[in-house]
């Protein structure tokens, strides 16, 4: 009796991957949202603003693609083929958006929706410097939400997923030129929002108080209670 070996799907090449999947194995579409899933979540929330909706784009437009599978030709790779599917998606919300969602409403989920995780943005067990770190993020999520969307679609692609200008360009269909100019200009931009946003929360920088004001304090006391 021959010897059924499990497959191995992480290790799996693309190409053997998709082959899979095309045939209908369930397993290798968990292994390709696997792969896929956060750069097209950021793809997806670039477009929408929204974090809860963008995970409704992401399951939508997953079932739209491994139900038309057998489509996929491979004259890109699965990643860029999912991205246009993702983005189609999201477009068709929001033009659906804006015959049912007035303005306050669009601002208020704004507001609300969660911070990206952009890079070098690390937790640390110090709630004063945690809450700091997140009040930045949400100035940079604010500011980044505020570009107009195919500048805020290569800022999420370049700096957040960090792909080359080169990858960025395949996955939404620019040239590579297109891509470097409106990397350029969102950069100019955010620059010119945070200038301004920043300018107030300068004002509470290298804070001390709560817990580590206690404990200076205490100790200071301390001290000196031994010294009388």
């Amino acid at each position: 009796m021959r010897a059924v070996h499990a497959v191995d799907y992480i290790g799996l090449a693309e190409s053997d991957l998709v082959a899979k999947a095309r045939a209908g194995d369930r397993e290798a579409f968990r292994a390709i949202m696997t792969r896929c899933n956060q750069r097209l979540f950021r793809i997806a929330r670039a477009v929408v603003r929204d974090e809860a909706e963008a995970e409704d784009v992401l399951q939508e437009a997953y079932t739209r693609a491994f139900g038309a599978i057998s489509g996929f030709r491979g004259e890109a790779g699965i990643g860029t083929w999912l991205t246009r599917i993702v983005l189609n998606e999201a477009h068709g919300r929001l033009r659906r958006r804006k015959t049912t969602v007035d303005l306050d409403e669009l601002e208020a989920a704004q507001g609300t929706a969660q911070v990206l995780n952009f890079p070098g943005m690390t937790r640390s067990d110090d709630p004063e410097a945690e809450a700091a770190r997140g009040q930045i993020r949400r100035i940079l999520e604010r500011a980044v939400d505020a570009l107009p969307e195919p500048f805020r679609l290569v800022f999420i692609l370049r700096e957040v997923e960090e792909l080359s200008a080169e990858e960025t360009a395949i996955h939404l269909n620019l040239k590579v030129e297109t891509v470097k100019t409106r990397l350029h200009r969102a950069r100019r931009r955010l620059r010119e929002a945070l200038d301004a946003q920043l300018a107030d929360v300068m004002v509470g920088a290298y804070p001390f108080l709560g817990a580590r004001c206690e404990r200076i304090t205490e100790a200071v006391l301390h001290r000196l209670s031994q010294n009388t």
